[in-house]
């Protein structure tokens, strides 16, 4: 049967569609594997081919590149798991295709056309459909019009399937009422603050005695945790930089590459209003220079909003035969009217921006680095085989740095070491999996370099010398006795309020906080005592120690959330929209994991890495 999309359904779909055309027009073009339809697998009645497997991987890779900033091989993408999660993508979208097959969910032409016309990429200037634009697109993403097509009304019906299956996710009262109540209830209470200056003596120093007693008493305090001594091998595109010359000519070929950075044009905030003939342009600009009317109204009465009007930064070429009107003002004001490839147009110029040229001696040193940096990776990148290799071959870490460019170090790694080569989140990763036994294996880091790593023995947690932290067992020691004589004064001075003495009444500085919530961020109000404030029933009083300090805290009131203020209404949107996102997730992953377990699957891994040997 066919299906068409009802209002919530073309929203659903409209997004999917512009997710599938941000990858695919994003990458380049893709050869096929031969003139057959080879596939790398099969999901029930749908093949999954060997073309949009590499095009997925190869979105995915550029992808990767854009993070890293460097090119990424396939090894690489191995290594971050590229080439998986490509396929689980395919193998999930061919299980949704062969569902709505058999449930004869489709669209028609009308449904796949409007949303083809709809979809930026194929828009031209006047923001209407542009076929030149449309093929050149299709043609750089190596697809035909037919397969595109076919595309997007899969995708649609995919979209109308996944709606089906989460159509019904809604945040049940019961679930949003607690939260709401929890995140919008406010408390009224005061804060009294005692602090080392309060006491009636101020705390010295620790005998030795007493401080050795403290620092065995709080051994665990002072106790490194458990750790690894680490062998590793690694190196990083810096390390390479005092190695790599980098010519004359280089640097003039990036300087002249980048020349849109280095030299950029005299540039104007323009916004541009089309009008519908050149009489009505005229009498458009006469008024708003008369200051009978603003540039803001003209657009508004043309059912347009200023973003629809706005070029940004331009330079007198780009804005063709109205450059000489634009760029003859010198500050910001109107200009025209001029005739457009879109028609008649008046123009708001709003700011002017010098040109601007950098020199190549001014850029060189920047340039050298960037260059160097950028022949750095590459030759890491077409090392990593070799690096491989050695440690198949049972070569060690440091025997890998022995034949190699790589550096060996050792390392006392413990789950808080941060420095030198454990700054990188990848070596710390690696420190935490590795274990007795594993071979060594290369692993990429954020900024291109590579390392590998073994382990050498276990370290166990071990106390540190009292003598190397004398210092801060001492402020311990102290700020413990400052904490302790303040709570006994604390103490008493809660009897005091318990007797009949108003908080506000005992002489100390005093501070009242009224209509807080748990998530309002207050300066002079610590975090704790805000938490303890709504743990307290009114008119209840309570310390709060804190370091060197402690409060004392009265609540006078508890306020229930006033379900008509904006603020509350605002909550209780956000808490329903989370909630209900976290269903959808949540019945779409078990509507996906359903069908891939009630469908044969089957791949093709001689095809697969075929397809991967072609990167």
């Amino acid at each position: 049967m066919s299906s068409n999309k009802n209002s919530t359904g073309k929203k659903l779909g409209a997004g999917l569609l512009m997710g599938l055309l941000a990858l695919s027009l994003l990458g380049f073009g893709v050869e096929g594997f031969g003139t057959a339809r080879q596939t790398i697998g099969t999901v029930g009645s749908r093949d999954i081919t060997a073309d949009e497997y590499a095009r997925t991987l190869r979105n995915d890779m550029q992808a990767l590149q854009g993070q890293l900033g460097q090119p990424v091989t396939m090894e690489q993408a191995r290594l971050f798991g590229l080439d998986q999660r490509a396929l689980e993508q395919l193998i999930d979208r061919a299980a949704l295709d062969t569902e709505a097959e058999r449930l004869g969910v489709s669209v028609g032409d009308p449904t796949v056309q409007a949303e083809i016309l709809a979809i930026p990429n194929f828009q031209g200037l006047n923001g209407g459909f542009d076929r030149e634009s449309y093929r050149f697109a299709l043609e750089n993403a190596g697809l035909s019009e037919s397969e595109f097509e076919t595309s997007i009304r899969e995708e649609i019906a995919r979209s109308i399937l996944q709606l089906a299956a989460v159509g019904g996710a809604s945040a049940p009262d019961g679930l949003v009422d607690p939260l709401l109540n929890y995140q919008a209830q406010t408390r009224d209470f005061t804060m009294v603050t005692l602090g080392p200056d309060d006491l009636e003596t101020p705390v010295g120093q620790p005998d030795d005695g007493a401080l050795t007693a403290y620092y065995e008493d709080n051994l665990d305090r002072y106790t490194l945790p458990a750790g690894k001594r680490l062998d590793y091998a690694w190196i990083t595109p810096e390390m390479l930089l005092d190695t790599l010359e980098v010519d004359e000519d280089e640097l003039r070929e990036a300087y002249e590459a980048r020349s849109a950075q280095y030299r950029q044009p005299e540039r104007r905030l323009v916004e541009r209003l089309i009008m519908p003939d050149m009489t009505a342009a005229e009498d458009a600009i006469a008024r708003i220079n008369a200051g009978e009317t603003t540039f803001e109204e003209v657009v508004e009465a043309r059912g347009l909003s200023l973003e629809d009007t706005d070029l940004g930064d331009v330079t007198q070429d780009a804005l063709d035969a109205a450059g000489n009107a634009v760029f003859a003002l010198s500050e910001p004001g109107m200009a025209g009217p001029v005739e457009t490839s879109l028609g008649p147009a008046i123009f708001r110029m709003n700011a002017i921006l010098a040109a601007r040229e950098t020199p190549f001696e001014d850029a060189r040193e920047e340039l050298r680095d960037e260059v160097a940096l950028d022949r750095a990776r590459r030759i890491l990148g077409d090392n990593l085989d070799l690096y491989e290799d050695l440690l198949a071959g049972g070569a060690t870490v440091t025997q890998l740095a022995d034949e190699t460019e790589m550096q060996a170090g050792q390392i006392d790694w413990r789950p808080d070491t941060q420095s030198g080569i454990a700054a990188y989140e990848e070596f710390r990763d690696a420190a935490r999996a590795v274990e007795a036994g594993d071979f060594a294996e290369i692993t990429i880091l954020e900024d291109g370099g590579m390392f590998a790593l073994e382990l050498v023995e276990e370290i166990p947690a071990a106390p540190r010398p009292l003598d190397e932290i004398r210092t801060q067992v001492v402020r311990d020691w102290q700020t413990e006795e400052i904490q302790s004589r303040l709570q006994a004064q604390a103490d008493d001075l809660i009897a005091e309020v318990n007797s009949g003495t108003a908080i506000d009444a005992l002489g100390l500085d005093s501070l009242r906080f009224a209509d807080l919530s748990r998530s309002d961020p207050v300066p002079d109000l610590p975090r704790a005592v805000l938490t303890r404030a709504f743990e307290l029933n009114t008119g209840a009083l309570d310390t709060v120690a804190n370091g060197a300090q402690v409060y004392l805290v009265q609540l006078h009131d508890v306020a229930a959330p006033a379900p008509d203020e904006d603020s509350t209404q605002q909550i209780r949107s956000a808490l329903e929209t989370q909630i209900t996102q976290s269903y959808t997730q949540d019945l779409f992953g078990y509507f996906g994991s359903a069908l891939r377990q009630n469908m044969q699957i089957q791949i093709n891994q001689p095809m697969i890495d075929a397809v991967q040997q072609s990167f």
